[in-house]
């Protein structure tokens, strides 16, 4: 169980407090409401561009890692469809200085031409050793884009192509800035040794002076009904032939998502589950296999992946990977199966609640889903699940007509 105080300041910010005196470290998270969603199809991968810009200095602190690291501090960020987080670690005492580096970065951050090209080099950089230099690096932007045909989902953060990035302006850059991030577009979580009223006060001090803005989004298309499989074969310098299945699922928010997520463990996730003990261990048809969902915000993916032995004809996976898929389909699965997925949750669950940083990243994750509470509700919404659940659940997402498939084949050199 996770108590927590909830305020929300003149200016629209979220506040959300959690005390845990185990620990002399406070962790201080921000999620703003903006991610590869809310793009301009043409300007693809500009809100993680953004993320790299906001650590380019403020009017006040100009030099941000310097100023947090003589705090005792450290920090990070990521981008994802949904949203973009920046969270920090520091000793309790000096929770003011990272207060004082978020809400000045929130206001009055460095823009200019100089900034712009040089973390434009770093995100083309990123680009280029992580998904086109690297073997399988363009899995991902390749399944998105054959999953999805109208939904923004249909590219990865990094962006579409780098030509996407290199196109951004300055104006472009300074008319996001101003318009997703403002208070009224953020959600604050603070989790350590700290009182929640006190800590109140220290956010209005730095905070409140921010002005909201009017956040301005673009309509999102929704999906039609998939009724026919896709697929697509990629030729590629990569050491083994691999394929990637996706199914369209529930969104992160719905009860339902939670059936999703079981049946993934029970089918491929970790080294006793269905589809790993069947091509790896028994049959040696496969190198690695797995499954997973990918917990949108909107209409997620449910994927399978796996890269092939030497030797192995695809038609035999396919063939297993679509019997275990059949068994979900029209068998309940054993206690022990559902029973040992639900321990991995329960252990996770307990696991998470020990991080001071996990639980405020997780405050900021559930509130902007849309109700903060159900931080503590997760738990038994995965341990009530029956089989009859999955059973239903798989009979209607896991199906032929609903799956994307993305293949490679190994090119030899030479």
């Amino acid at each position: 169980m996770i108590e927590f105080q909830k305020y929300e300041l003149s200016n629209g910010l979220k506040l959300i407090v959690h005390q845990d005196k185990s620990t002399p470290i406070v962790a201080v998270n921000l999620a703003f409401d903006i991610g590869a969603r809310d793009e301009d199809p043409e300007m693809t991968g500009l809100a993680h561009y953004f993320e790299h810009l906001m650590f380019s200095g403020s009017k006040n602190a100009p030099d941000y890692d310097k100023q947090l690291q003589m705090a005792g501090g450290q920090n990070n960020a990521f981008t994802s469809n949904d949203s973009t987080n920046y969270y920090v670690t520091l000793p309790k005492e000096n929770l003011e200085t990272a207060l004082w580096l978020e809400s000045d970065r929130m206001f009055q951050l460095n823009l200019d031409s100089k900034s712009l090209e040089t973390q434009r080099k770093v995100v083309i950089e990123e680009f280029k050793q992580r998904y086109l230099n690297q073997p399988y690096g363009d899995a991902w932007i390749e399944l998105r884009a054959l999953s999805y045909e109208n939904h923004p989902y249909r590219w990865a953060t990094i962006g579409k192509e780098i030509s996407h990035v290199e196109k951004v302006t300055l104006e472009d850059a300074n008319v996001f800035y101003n318009r997703f991030y403002s208070p009224n577009n953020c959600i604050l979580s603070i989790a350590g040794d700290v009182e929640a009223e006190e800590v109140h006060e220290l956010v209005k001090k730095w905070f409140e002076g921010i002005p909201s803005s009017e956040i301005i989004r673009r309509e999102r298309k929704p999906e039609a009904p998939q009724t026919k499989a896709r697929e697509k074969h990629i030729e590629s310098k990569v050491p083994l032939d691999a394929f990637y299945f996706s199914f369209k699922m529930n969104k992160r928010s719905s009860k339902e998502f939670y059936v999703g997520d079981l049946v993934s463990d029970v089918l491929g996730r970790g080294e006793s589950s269905w589809l790993f003990t069947e091509l790896v261990v028994n049959t040696d048809l496969l190198s690695e296999v797995g499954s997973y969902v990918t917990g949108d915000r909107d209409e997620g993916l449910f994927v399978i992946s796996g890269k092939l032995n030497e030797g192995t004809k695809m038609e035999d996976v396919e063939e297993i990977i679509w019997k275990n898929v059949s068994k979900l389909n029209e068998e309940l699965v054993a206690d022990k199966d559902l029973q040992k997925a639900k321990n991995k949750f329960e252990t996770a669950h307990v696991y998470g609640e020990l991080n001071v940083l996990n639980k405020a990243m997780n405050l900021c994750y559930m509130e902007l889903l849309g109700d903060v509470n159900n931080i503590n509700r997760e738990l038994s919404n995965y341990v009530s699940l029956t089989a009859e659940n999955l059973k239903e659940w798989s009979e209607a997402y896991l199906t032929k007509e609903k799956v994307c498939k993305v293949y490679y084949k190994a090119i030899k050199n030479g």
